[in-house]
């Protein structure tokens, strides 16, 4: 038997996942790490934590698979995207924390450049909005307030990248400063019709361009793994970010075709093809896969927080102890109370990209109590995929959205939950049989690119579904739910 290792390092956790050769996953590890809130709005990882996740979790999923490191195949790496790591050249040690993409610390430094005339420019090259959820200004940063660092990047003493260049780096002993096309998209340095960095953009934010990775396609050579790392040389074929690798794992490979990852954060992408669609409705313009050169785009959709507001209450609120109960909590909720919660913990990402505003609750009566909040919070992630699905539709009228949206993630488990969407999106939505959407789709790159998994159209058969969720909720309930969520946020970005 041969295998494939995917690689999952997420917001929260760091996951190891061993698929056999009929890409069923059959051994995985997860490892949790601490989160970083130095101040308001700032979020930050050690990326010490990131590195010690990730080889003790593909250890330990190599333990529990009973297998030899001499029998994988391949690797395949998929990571939190836009998140920010310098390290030092020679001695691969990081310089500062990772900044994630949720930090909001450079909002002041993007309103500097819009106001400056930069933006029109930035979006036209990169596909992405002028804010502080991408790479680029954070990398400035660091640059910026880090002491030494700046005089250190010029004289090449000092590397950039995204999660997956930094375990590939770790990963390879330093033999390779590589990341793909999809994250290299995210970093907002990008251009993504000519396929290179900007020196342009580069040049506006002081970024010297010797630290940035080289960009390769998405099943690509990015370097064998040290022999001491696992018990052999393993060569990494498969790299993508990790909405990037949901969309491949959910098989959207036709124009038309859409997915929702309900994660951290809640990310709709819809393929356009070879098409780049610029929208007027502020959704990105991105990369959704680079194969043999060739570029397929997707219009994406970006929320912050979707199983964030179930950590919430369950961390913050304490309401909860475990996530699983949000559903038997919605169940039991009042239904005569109309109780809103806009989760803008970290701002408002799409359709409103506004950094500033901070979550509200409306609707709260002497009544209210954990299972009305529950519902709230799982409602307000239906709300959200809504506003992105309206803003996709507006946008790409020519071929038009197929009507189905194929969903994962850990919230996608809950039935409540994909009820709930179907309903407010008047749509049915999808849940695949083979959840690990994201490890699926980059273990699919590597094993593909080694020769031992099938082709895309032969994959892309493959997919199966769980279960269909249809709406039932009527046309007034429907609408009246969706206006009060839209006063509800017009009146938190007010405030």
């Amino acid at each position: 038997m041969t295998y494939v290792l995917a690689i999952d390092q997420g917001t929260t956790s760091t996951r190891a996942i061993l698929f056999d050769s009929a890409m069923t996953a059959v051994a995985s590890a997860q490892e949790q790490f601490p989160q970083h809130f130095p101040d308001s709005g700032w979020v930050e990882h050690d990326p010490q934590d990131l590195w010690a996740t990730t080889t003790t979790t593909c250890r330990g999923a190599i333990e529990r698979g009973g297998i030899s490191a001499s029998q994988i195949t391949a690797i395949g790496i998929t990571n939190q995207r836009e998140t920010v790591v310098v390290w030092d050249k020679k001695t691969g040690d990081p310089i500062h924390n990772a900044i994630v993409w949720q930090d909001r610390r450079t909002a002041e430094q993007c309103r500097t450049l819009r106001d400056g005339g930069h933006e029109a420019m930035i979006t036209a090259r990169t596909g992405l909005l002028l804010d502080p959820y991408f790479s680029s200004t954070k990398l400035a940063w660091i640059l910026n307030n880090v002491e030494g660092a700046r005089a250190r990047a010029a004289d090449g003493e000092l590397l950039f990248g995204t999660i997956d260049s930094f375990l590939i780096w770790k990963l390879t002993g330093g033999a390779v400063h590589a990341t793909d096309a999809t994250n290299a998209a995210r970093t907002m340095l990008y251009d993504i019709h000519k396929g290179r960095w900007s020196s342009t953009i580069c040049k506006l934010l002081d970024i010297p361009m010797q630290m940035l990775p080289e960009v390769k396609d998405c099943a690509a050579d990015f370097g064998h793994t040290q022999s001491g790392l696992f018990g052999a040389e393993i060569p990494i074929y498969g790299v993508a970010g990790d909405q990037q690798a949901a969309t491949i794992g959910q098989a959207c490979f036709e124009p038309g075709m859409l997915k929702s990852t309900y994660g951290t954060g809640c990310f709709a992408l819809l393929n356009t093809g070879e098409t780049p669609v610029v929208s007027e409705n502020r959704l990105l313009t991105t990369i959704a896969y680079q194969l043999d050169g060739k570029p397929t785009y997707a219009l994406e959709g970006s929320i912050f927080v979707a199983g964030a507001v179930v950590q919430w209450l369950r961390d913050g609120l304490q309401i909860i102890k475990d996530a699983a109960e949000t559903q038997g909590l919605a169940e039991q909720a009042d239904p005569h109370q109309n109780v809103v919660l806009v989760p803008a913990f970290v701002g408002l990402g799409a359709p409103y990209w506004n950094p500033d505003c901070r979550g509200a609750v409306f609707g709260l009566t002497r009544g209210t109590g954990p299972a009305e909040m529950a519902k709230a919070a799982l409602e307000s992630v239906g709300y959200q995929t809504r506003d992105l699905l309206e803003a996709m539709a507006a946008d790409w009228q020519a071929t038009g959205v197929q009507p189905t949206l194929r969903v994962d993630g850990g919230m996608a488990a809950s039935d409540w939950a994909m009820q709930f969407l179907s309903d407010i999106i008047a749509a049915p939505v999808d849940r695949p049989k083979n959840q690990e959407t994201t490890a699926l789709g980059v273990a699919w790159l590597a094993g593909m690119r080694a020769g031992v998994y099938p082709d895309q159209q032969t994959f892309a058969a493959s997919w199966t579904q769980d279960k269909q969720f249809n709406p039932t909720m009527d046309e007034t309930q429907r609408e009246t739910k969706y206006a009060s969520w839209k006063r509800a946020v017009q009146a938190t970005l007010g405030f």
